[in-house]
């Protein structure tokens, strides 16, 4: 094993400072990870369980030599403290220092790497010293948004969390612009807290918590109250928000897995009806909850006879066009075209569901397929009046697609024209009735691929 007889730190003995100013940052206070402050942080906040830290670091043995060094290779480090992705030590340094702080951390094996070491770099057993500098750390992204984030206070017990349908009892604590607006203890089933006035976003974090934990989540406006606000808290439309909450127990809804396909049929029937609610009042963030446990309950079921088939299909069918309508609601398009997809495969007839799928092309601005879609509407159905206005719209867009690409080209080949011309000194004019010569050709060319190969 290492010693440290050779190891100085600010040109004294590193055992003599550790001594002096070393601080037991570990839980349990066994001496494992001892703390020297370097640099004091900017500031008193501190890093919680799952956030986001960044990082330099070097590391030393006892005896002096180095090991490791995030800045020689001028690359910093980034991980999810608290959440085992590191060494033990640094998880308990890094969640003892301010933003800012530089600090040496003297961590026994066990709080590093152990007995075995790591070979051609650690010997077996060995203390090793790291000089941490916390450069920044943001709360943890629960949402691609970045429309939730949590930053865990309180880290709770076990390895389980709540599903869709679970019953949680929770104590909220609301904050809008530092003023508390909302203080209980509230129990939901999870993917329905908007019965019990619980926002949206709070209600999308309980598949991340364990039981007895204590986290805050900011919430922006989509995640919190949205456009409308809440007027009996005093909140605005469009205000961002902030909820402390505490999951204290909840029960685990039963899986698909754990349920016979009599009972995913009778259960489907009154999550169907959940979600029309939350779509007839608007929540469609809500309802496409409740309809992608539909999907997800019986997307891999067959049935034993006709009638169970049929039923399995008619769930499955009315699911995917409910998520189609209400993805075309909040403008997430490429969900509707995948979904309208789904109810193809079972029945490529469909009317609303070619109906739908076009809309969204038409939004996307992919007008030849949306086109194609409209028209399968009407070979349908040949009184539908809607398909036949929205062909006509189609038409007109693809037109002036076209008319616009007309000018674009026209515009480019004559610049490239002029410069040719200034290139090889021959007369403007003559160049230019050259260049257009030219430009005709190639444009008829162009027009006639961008006809037959439309964007989509």
């Amino acid at each position: 094993m290492t010693t440290d007889q050779d190891l100085t730190m600010d040109g004294q003995p590193a055992t003599a400072v550790f001594a002096a100013k070393g601080i037991d940052v570990t839980p349990n206070k066994d001496q494992g990870v001892i703390k020297v402050v370097k640099r004091p942080g900017i500031d008193g906040e501190r890093p919680m369980i799952g956030d986001r830290v960044t990082v330099h670091y070097t590391g030393k043995l006892l005896n002096g030599k180095r090991f490791d060094c995030s800045r020689e290779r001028r690359e910093s480090f980034s991980f999810n403290v608290g959440k085992g992705q590191v060494l033990k030590a640094w998880d308990i340094g890094v969640l003892s220092m301010q933003r800012g702080e530089v600090c040496t951390l003297l961590c026994k094996p066990e709080y590093a790497y152990g007995s075995a070491g790591n070979p051609d770099k650690i010997p077996p057993s060995s203390s090793v010293l790291f000089e941490m500098e916390l450069l920044k750390f943001e709360g943890e992204m629960l949402t691609d948004d970045a429309g939730i984030i949590r930053r865990i206070k309180l880290k709770g017990d076990g390895y389980t969390n709540p599903n869709d349908g679970a019953s949680v009892e929770v104590h909220l604590e609301g904050r809008c612009a530092g003023r508390l607006f909302d203080c209980r203890d509230v129990s939901f089933v999870v993917g329905e807290a908007e019965d019990k006035g619980v926002p949206f976003g709070v209600d999308r974090a309980m598949d991340k918590m364990q039981k007895g934990e204590c986290c805050v989540l900011y919430l922006k406006s989509k995640y919190g109250f949205g456009s409308e606000g809440k007027p009996e808290y005093k909140i605005g439309p469009d205000k961002d928000i902030i909820y402390e909450v505490t999951l204290k127990s909840f029960q685990r809804a039963k899986e698909p897995w754990e349920m016979d396909l009599i009972e995913k049929l009778d259960l489907a029937l009154g999550i169907k009806h959940k979600g029309n609610q939350y779509f007839k009042a608007g929540r469609y963030l809500q309802a496409v909850i409740q309809y992608q446990r539909i999907v997800s309950m019986l997307e891999m079921e067959c049935g034993t006879g006709i009638d169970q088939q049929r039923r399995i299909q008619s769930f499955m069918s009315t699911a995917h066009l409910n998520l189609a309508l209400c993805f075309l609601r909040i403008k997430e398009f490429s969900q509707v075209v995948e979904n309208c997809n789904k109810v193809i495969e079972i029945d490529e007839s469909n009317e609303k569901a070619l109906y739908r799928r076009g809309e969204a092309r038409l939004l996307r601005n992919e007008f030849t397929l949306a086109l194609e879609d409209f028209q399968q509407v009407l070979q349908v159905n040949p009184s539908n009046r809607a398909a036949r206005a929205q062909i006509s719209i189609c038409q007109r867009k693809i037109k002036e697609h076209h008319e616009q690409d007309k000018k674009i080209y026209a515009n480019m080949f004559q610049k490239f024209a002029e410069r040719d011309a200034k290139q090889l000194g021959k007369p403007k004019r003559r160049r230019d009735e050259s260049g257009r010569s030219s430009m005709n050709g190639e444009t008829g060319i162009k027009r006639r691929w961008r006809s037959q190969d439309c964007p989509s």
